[in-house]
C-alpha cells in the first residue's frame, strides 16, 4: 500500500531526471494524500521525423483512478493502489496498464506499521526514502474519467508490489519502482504490451530504500511542512508485523 507521498525536489532536479522540456513551477510537498493533485508523467505525441518535440511530458492528476465505465463515481472504491501482480487483468485497471502506463515522481512515501490490535500498541509511522536521496519514481496507471455533463477528469494510481525484506518489516507491500533506464520501455504504450513490461513491476533492492522512524503529524492531511519528516525514537515494540488481509489493498475515501 502506498497511501501517502512528498515531492520535495525541486522543479529542475524533476524535470532533469526525467527528460522534461519543459515543466511549471511546484512548491514543495511533504504530505500529498489520495484525492489530491499529483504530478505525472505520460509519453508524449508521436513526434514527426526531424521534430524535437518532447518524448514526455508533465501533467497533473487526481490520486485516485476511475475506471472510464463507472456510472457514479461516489458509489466506486477510489482505487489510490493497484496491484501489479493482477492489474493485466483485472478490469479496474487492464486499459490504462495496455494504454496509459505513467510515471510518478517522488522524493519518498510513507508507511506505517500496524501492530495486532490486540496487543495495545499504536502504528508506528515511518518516512521511506532512496539511500542516495534524488528523484524517485513509481510506476502508476492513468484513466480519463467523463461525468454525465461532459466534464473530463483525470485520475491516476500507483501500482505496488509485495514488499522487499526491508520494507517488509514494516508493511508487506510497497510501490513498484521504475528505475530512470527503463523509463521509455515502461512509458511506451504504442509499441509496447503489458507482458512487455511485467520484469519491470518487482521490488526494489534491499539497499536502495531506508526506513525512517516520524511521528504521528503525518497521520493529518492539514500537516503538510517538513517537521513530519523529521526523525524521532521509535515506539517499542513486541510484535511482528501484521499479516496480510485477503482482499486487494484497495482504500475506499467515498
Amino acid at each position: 500500500m502506498c497511501g501517502r507521498f512528498a515531492l520535495t525536489a525541486s522543479p529542475e532536479e524533476v524535470r532533469e531526471i526525467l527528460g522534461l522540456m519543459e515543466l511549471e513551477a511546484f512548491p514543495a510537498r511533504y504530505n500529498i494524500a489520495p484525492t489530491q493533485p499529483i504530478l505525472v508523467v505520460v509519453a508524449g505525441p508521436p513526434s514527426e521525423p526531424g521534430s524535437n518535440r518532447p518524448d514526455r511530458i508533465a501533467a497533473l492528476v487526481r490520486w485516485g483512478l476511475i475506471p472510464s465505465w463507472v456510472k457514479d463515481p461516489a458509489e466506486f472504491t477510489l482505487l489510490i493502489n493497484a496491484r501489479s501482480e493482477t492489474a493485466i487483468d483485472k478490469a479496474s485497471f487492464r486499459a490504462a496498464m495496455r494504454h496509459r502506463r505513467i510515471l510518478v515522481p517522488t522524493s519518498g512515501f510513507y508507511e506505517w506499521h500496524r501492530p495486532p490490535k490486540e496487543s495495545g500498541e499504536k502504528p508506528q509511522a515511518y518516512w521511506i526514502r532512496p539511500k542516495q536521496g534524488g528523484v524517485v519514481c513509481f510506476g502508476g496507471l492513468m484513466e480519463t474519467y467523463m461525468s454525465k455533463d461532459g466534464a473530463e477528469l483525470d485520475t491516476g494510481c500507483i501500482l505496488t508490489v509485495g514488499a522487499n525484506r526491508t520494507i517488509g518489516a514494516i508493511h508487506d507491500r510497497m510501490p513498484v519502482v521504475i528505475a530512470p533506464e527503463d523509463y521509455t520501455r515502461w512509458l511506451d504504450c504504442r509499441s509496447g504490451e503489458p507482458r512487455d513490461v511485467v520484469d519491470l513491476m518487482k521490488p526494489a533492492q534491499e539497499d536502495f530504500f531506508e526506513a525512517i522512524p516520524v511521528s504521528d503529524l503525518v497521520n493529518k492531511v492539514a500537516n503538510v511542512g517538513p517537521e513530519l519528516q523529521t526523525p524521532v525514537t521509535p515506539r517499542a515494540t513486541t510484535s511482528k508485523p501484521a499479516p496480510a488481509k485477503p482482499g486487494d489493498g484497495q482504500m475506499s475515501l467515498f
